[in-house]
């Protein structure tokens, strides 16, 4: 059992290894096929980044490379991530900053498109697709993303809404550098950015579910076997058609465990009938896997 669950320990090591170089491409790709190209701000520490490389070029006339800073201004945050998220998060993080700034130095620096609106958009949609990936598989990309976390786990609101909640500075700054037409610009593609890591990262985005079924016990069992979910009953129900005796039970899942809770279903009961809605707010506790 020790020999298997090593085996599956260095299986999860290498997949999320995997997943932050996948990252790292991606931001690379977005940011020097895309956001410097098109003169546009990033979301977070990496736009921020972005600002300080700019201003030092300006002011000293030496510009300080932007893998350089984004590794630099990550480092406090490393020691945040140690102390309120989890190490092995926090090594994985480290691993995925090292990989960003090592492929942004690689990747050379190519204009594929004059237009600022695609660069934008597409910046968004590449490097919002690799921090949703990176999130959903148990690490982060650093920067606002471990605020995000941190400040997610205490108020349950959205790592994407978040991100673009901590932006505004980065898109006034890119008003004043290159024009307030790029401020737009800049806001558009952390709009974008932010979205797309929402679709991703659904590990955040709650579902209420109404079942109503006639084998409550069997449906609860396999629920919770799968799921460490609470389960509300509400008894004596009753069918309008045929007026048959039926249970309602009410729970609360993450988008993550869909599956998961279609699996439960069908070994339980697969005639039951099950609703599912997005859940706009929680009160209260609603359990968090640990990273």
């Amino acid at each position: 059992m020790d020999d298997l669950q090593r085996v599956m320990r260095r299986h999860q090591y290498t997949a999320k290894i995997s997943t932050a170089f996948l990252y790292s491409i991606c931001v690379s790709i977005a940011m020097n096929f895309f956001w410097q190209p098109g003169n546009i701000y990033a979301s977070g520490i990496t736009g921020f980044a972005q600002l300080l490389s700019t201003l030092s070029g300006r002011i000293f006339s030496v510009s300080i490379s932007i893998p350089v800073l984004l590794f630099l201004l990550n480092l406090p945050l490393f020691v945040l991530a140690w102390r309120q998220i989890g190490h092995r998060f926090t090594v994985f993080t480290f691993i995925a900053v090292v990989f960003s700034s090592v492929m942004m130095k690689l990747i050379p620096i190519t204009q594929i498109t004059f237009d600022p609106i695609i660069c934008a958009i597409f910046g968004g949609v590449v490097n919002g697709f690799g921090t949703g990936l990176a999130l959903k598989n148990g690490i982060s990309t650093g920067g606002l993303d471990i605020i995000g976390l941190v400040i997610g786990k205490k108020t349950g609101k959205s790592i994407g809404t978040i991100n673009i909640s901590f932006n505004a500075f980065i898109v006034i700054a890119a008003g004043f550098i290159f024009g307030w037409p790029y401020a737009f610009y800049s806001a558009l593609s952390i709009f974008v950015n932010g979205k797309v890591m929402d679709m991703v990262y659904t590990r955040q985005q709650k579902m209420q579910v109404m079942i109503v079924t006639d084998k409550p016990r069997k449906v609860i069992d396999h629920i919770q076997n799968r799921m460490r979910r609470g389960i509300t009953i509400v008894h004596d129900a009753e069918g309008a058609y045929q007026h048959d005796e039926k249970t309602i039970l009410f729970t609360v899942i993450s988008r993550y465990e869909m599956h998961d809770l279609q699996v439960a279903m069908h070994d339980s009961d697969p005639k039951a009938f099950v609703s599912i809605s997005d859940t706009v707010k929680i009160l209260g506790h609603f359990y968090e896997p640990m990273i």
